[in-house]
């Protein structure tokens, strides 16, 4: 039996892998096509968390980063007309 644990693993996990596990993650498929079953998921996500953590991977390059969008106003929107808002046109109508 390996003795390698789950610690181990990601100690050693090089960007090459990491890039690997990140693309079958988003995939849900392994580079040779095979589909990940949810435990390979699920088990890959938390490596790839892990090694982004531990390796100071900046927060726009990690898996999940959604980037604040604000049109051009402060993060509350103030200041946006509905127009920019997309709110102008009355959705009940054809």
């Amino acid at each position: 039996m390996s003795d390698m644990t789950f610690d181990k693993m990601i100690n050693q996990m090089t960007p090459a892998i990491y890039e690997s596990l990140k693309q079958a993650v988003a995939l849900r498929k392994w580079p040779d096509g095979r589909y990940l079953t949810p435990e390979q998921t699920e088990l890959c996500l938390e490596a790839v968390i892990r090694f982004e953590v531990e390796n100071n991977v900046p927060e726009e390059n990690r898996v999940g980063y959604l980037e604040r969008r604000t049109c051009g106003a402060g993060a509350t929107g103030a200041g946006v007309t509905p127009e920019m808002a997309g709110l102008a046109r009355d959705a009940t109508r054809d």
